[in-house]
This record gives structure tokens, C-alpha cells and sequence, in this order.
């Protein structure tokens, strides 16, 4: 069996100090681009692989990024924590998941804290942000590295990604609207989080350009859970007049709106319309619900993807106040989206 390439070796073959190699490999700024893709083009043709510890050494990284991990969302936090395990395997970088059991803000921002001190990761991905939140400036203020999967109005300069969800939810309501519903229903995520907000701001103005009052009756919040979603849903379908027609907030959330309306005797399609958001899961797929569920479409696999590679590019020297990206979700029409019922009465 060939013995692997030594770092020393591999270093003198292509005219570079081991030091140089090293900090290109672990994605330093004061490596230009041009040294960086000359060594990573370099190793690629010698077969060479770097031992990762020595790397780590020499760079003085932990070569991990960290993760909070709440009970909310749990089922969207594996698909986002596989794209971003798809992306960072490339570059042999571990994640480092912290569970949070509660969900006290006082006790979310220590382990935020205790996790950007303990200096085992490069750098943390946010989750669910909040309108001026307090994480963004705390990693800010401990000079931790990091990205938020969402928007925050904080004024601490940062990098994010986000969807469109305001029009998400808008494009929904409104193509609803189209089919003659005027009474939809909405389920809504956790009180206080940008993107739940933003959704509401994107069901109200629907609602608002047709002239169609907002009734919190039918407008329901909490986690994306089948049980949840249960719940809420059969809580707006018991109200007079029940709603033609909802808007939930994740294709889990679906499935508890299905089974409530099955409950009180309705058919999805029929007598109840629904669009969800959320329609890309290998083990959840729209197409195969019955009816089939019409969504607005956004990976969040494919978002897991790109947050590792922007935290990369992060950790590489890019400034975290160029990066702003907004993505725009597409609308899917299938079978559970249908023309209001015309002999509908409360």
C-alpha cells in the first residue's frame, strides 16, 4: 500500500512553504485566491490529502461549525443539516450540534456564548431569528464568526440568507383569493420570529388589496407539528362561518390540517383548500398526499448548502456585510387547491 503524501513533501513539490499550504487548505484570507486555487488544483493532480489534524494545527482552527439545535422545526433542521453536511464534507469540516432543551432566550444566549468561547468551532449559523436579536450581537460583540438562516432588523452588520416569505404566503392567499375563497385561514410559526412576522405582513396585504377584513379567529401560531396543526386547524374550521380554504405554514402543518378536516367530515379539494409552504422532503413528498398538496416550493436543503458555503467564504475573508441574499419560492398548483364551494353557507 503507497504511503500518503507529507504535507513537507507535497509542499516542496509545487515551490511552496508547508505554512502557505497549510493556510491555503484552511481558507485563510492572507492566502490570495490565486496561491489558494494553484494548491487545491495542485493537490488534486498529486493525489495529495491533507492530514486534517496537522492542518488544524497549523491554521490554529477547529475545523467544525456550530449548530443550536431547538425543538421547533425539527423535522426542517435534518434536511438543512444535511445540506450544509454535503458542503462542509467536502472540505473535511465537522458540525457540532448543540441541543437546546429550553426555550428561554436567557438560556439560549449562554449557550451561544459558552459555545462561541469554548473556541471548538470557526463559526455559528443562527436559526429563526427574532427582530433585533440579542445572539446576532452577542457573537458580534465575542468576535465569533457567523451567518443567519433568516433576517433580523438588529443594526449589528451580518450575513444572512433568507427566502421571500412574505411573498409566499401572499402569492397563496391571493391565488386562493383567485378561486373566489374570502374566508381563509392561516397557520402561522412561533409569535415573535421575522419569518412569522413576514408571513403575516404577506396574508394581511393579500386580504387588504381585495378588501377583506384580517380576523384573528382563523389565525393560528405555532410549531410546524402534524399535532399543532391539528389542533389549529380544527380550531378555525369549528368557527362561523368555517374557512373554504388555509394557508399553512409547512407541509408537516398539512398533514394535521388533512386529518382535521377528515375529522369533521370535509374533503381537502372540495370543501377545504389548502396551500402549504415547504414542498421538498425526501420523506414527505406533496405529490403523493391525497390530494395532492399544492405548496410554495423552497429547498431548505439546498439553503443548508449555500449557508455553509457563504460561512466558507466567511471564514476565507469575505466581509459578512456583503452577504444579503434573498430567495424568491415558487408556487405549485396540485389537487388541494381548488375554486371555492358555490353552494357553500355556514
Amino acid at each position: 500500500m503507497k504511503e500518503a503524501m507529507k504535507l513537507k513533501e507535497f509542499a516542496l513539490r509545487i515551490g511552496l512553504s508547508p505554512t502557505t499550504v497549510s493556510r491555503a487548505l484552511g481558507g485563510y484570507a492572507e492566502v490570495s485566491e490565486v496561491t489558494r486555487a494553484r494548491v487545491l488544483e495542485e493537490a488534486n493532480r498529486l493525489g495529495y490529502r491533507p492530514n486534517i489534524n496537522a492542518v488544524r494545527l497549523a491554521t490554529g482552527r477547529a475545523g467544525a461549525i456550530g449548530v443550536v439545535m431547538s425543538r421547533a422545526g425539527e423535522y426542517q433542521f435534518s434536511e438543512f443539516m444535511s445540506g450544509m453536511a454535503e458542503r462542509l464534507g467536502r472540505e473535511d469540516i465537522d458540525i457540532l450540534v448543540t441541543p437546546m432543551a429550553e426555550e428561554d432566550p436567557r438560556d439560549e444566549l449562554q449557550i451561544y456564548r459558552r459555545l462561541a468561547e469554548s473556541r471548538r468551532v470557526d463559526a455559528i449559523v443562527i436559526h429563526s431569528p427574532r427582530p433585533k436579536d440579542p445572539r446576532i450581537a452577542l457573537l458580534h460583540q465575542l468576535k465569533m464568526p457567523f451567518i443567519v438562516h433568516g433576517r433580523s432588523e438588529t443594526e449589528v452588520p451580518h450575513g444572512w440568507l433568507d427566502i421571500d416569505n412574505e411573498g409566499a404566503i401572499r402569492r397563496s392567499t391571493e391565488h386562493l383569493l383567485d378561486l373566489g375563497h374570502r374566508r381563509i385561514a392561516l397557520i402561522n410559526g412561533l409569535v415573535g420570529l421575522t419569518f412569522t412576522t413576514h408571513r403575516d405582513l404577506g396574508y394581511r396585504s393579500a386580504l387588504q388589496a381585495r378588501d377583506i377584513p384580517y380576523d384573528a379567529g382563523i389565525v393560528g401560531h405555532g410549531n410546524f407539528t402534524d399535532e399543532v396543526g391539528f389542533r389549529l386547524a380544527r380550531a378555525s374550521l369549528e368557527q362561523h362561518p368555517r374557512p373554504t380554504a388555509m394557508v399553512a405554514g409547512s407541509m408537516m402543518t398539512a398533514l394535521g390540517v388533512y386529518r382535521a378536516a377528515r375529522a369533521m367530515n370535509l374533503a381537502v379539494g372540495k370543501d377545504l383548500s389548502v396551500i402549504a409552504h415547504d414542498d421538498v422532503f425526501p420523506y414527505l413528498t406533496a405529490d403523493n398526499m391525497a390530494p395532492s398538496l399544492s405548496t410554495t416550493r423552497s429547498s431548505i436543503r439546498t439553503a443548508g448548502t449555500k449557508i455553509a458555503d457563504l460561512l466558507l467564504q466567511i471564514l476565507a475573508g469575505r466581509d459578512p456585510a456583503d452577504i444579503q441574499e434573498l430567495w424568491p419560492v415558487e408556487l405549485i398548483l396540485r389537487e388541494s387547491s381548488k375554486p371555492a364551494p358555490r353552494d357553500f353557507s355556514a
